[in-house]
């Protein structure tokens, strides 16, 4: 299996050290690339959005040639995971704000987002948190979070926090308002991985 984790800009080190520890559980062969450039995308298998700077993530892959591949990989069905950030670009719609930064969003999953749902960097958290795919609660790292506001019908939620939706699933398609990565709890990356199976 390889893995393409966007490597424009933020935590893109963190996702890839969980992917290369969650393929070293599952004992499968495989490989995580750092996708900077057009080109890469399709010989992946899944692919990551990492959380960052959503405006500035979007605008670089736009001009990298990366927005129209990922659009082609979730018409393939091949997995897709956006965290805090890569929930925002992967939304059809997003709030005022991002309205106002005229970011390009992928436009692949039926929700409209919220940008900093939870407030700015100093509002930072950590939480456990109910997701209905696990049995146990998830420990949560909130970042300057954004949310999912409306969903379509056939967007499956999969956990809310103080009446906030941060985290859904669409298809192949897996959108977070928290930072897996961050923890040693890597359920989410198996989870995720499974969804090409």
């Amino acid at each position: 299996m390889r893995i393409g984790v966007i490597a424009i800009q933020g935590d893109v080190g963190e996702h890839v050290i969980a992917l290369e520890k969650t393929l070293a559980e599952r004992r499968e062969k495989g490989a995580v690339v750092k996708i900077k450039h057009r080109g890469l995308v399709k010989s992946c298998d899944a692919i990551v959005i990492p959380g960052g700077e959503s405006t500035t993530i979007g605008r670089l892959m736009e001009r990298e040639g990366i927005l129209p591949e990922i659009k082609e990989a979730a018409g393939e069905e091949k997995p897709i995971l956006g965290t805090c950030a890569g929930m925002v670009l992967l939304a059809k719609e997003g709030d005022e704000e991002v309205a106002k930064t005229g970011q390009p969003l992928l436009g692949l999953m039926d929700v409209k987002v919220k940008r900093n749902a939870f407030g700015r960097q100093r509002e930072s958290f950590e939480v456990l948190l109910k997701l209905s795919i696990f049995d146990e609660p998830f420990h949560a790292v909130f970042i300057r979070a954004p949310s999912i506001i409306q969903t379509a019908e056939n967007v499956e939620v999969l956990a809310t926090f103080n009446g906030h939706i941060v985290a859904a699933k669409q298809r192949n398609m897996l959108a977070l308002s928290f930072h897996p990565e961050l923890t040693e709890d890597r359920r989410i990356h198996h989870y995720f991985l499974n969804l090409g199976k």
